[in-house]
């Protein structure tokens, strides 16, 4: 496995669509495990294969239930609405509010081209859609209602720890 290098918004390849699987290749499988790699490193709960540069549509998630690999993922169902802070491993240390739905379901294949059907409320909802999107060449920050801020992260548990003891 090898660590990516995350594209930045403003570089085109985020602002174009992605070419749908046919084969899981061997080049691919590999592009698969880098991506969880360098979005593990990145702390990252989402990375699309846009985001290193792989017009692809294969997308990585997780929200800290284990990593999901979805490979031509299409949204069948959303409902309801949620509206939240979001970042984007391209758009570093800024955030903004989007609204989204708060349950969707999206079916695709996983990384041994066997069909799957994720449903993910909240949280995985909003990753679900945000990496969805960047398939289509679609920034989270086309999307943010008010302007972009610095993005605020949760201290560690050990920093937490420390706070609490003060």
């Amino acid at each position: 496995m090898a660590l990516r290098t995350i594209r930045l918004e403003g570089d085109p390849v985020l602002e174009k669509k992605c070419r749908k699987v046919e084969t899981m290749t061997p080049r691919l499988r590999q592009l698969v495990e880098d991506m969880l790699e360098t979005m593990y490193d990145a702390n990252g709960v989402g990375l699309a294969a846009p985001q290193v540069g792989i017009l692809r549509q294969i997308v990585v998630i997780d929200v800290g239930e284990g990593p999901i690999v979805l490979v031509n993922p299409v949204m069948t169902m959303q409902e309801g609405e949620q509206t939240g802070d979001e970042g984007c491993l391209s758009v570093p240390g800024l955030a903004g509010q989007v609204t989204r739905p708060n349950h969707v379901i999206v079916e695709a294949f996983d990384e041994n081209m066997k069909p799957v059907r994720v449903e993910g409320e909240e949280l995985l909802a909003r990753a679900l859609c945000h990496e969805l999107d960047h398939l289509n060449g679609v920034m989270y920050t086309s999307l943010v209602e008010g302007e972009l801020h610095e993005a605020q992260y949760e201290e560690d548990e050990e920093g937490e720890e420390d706070e609490g003891n003060k």
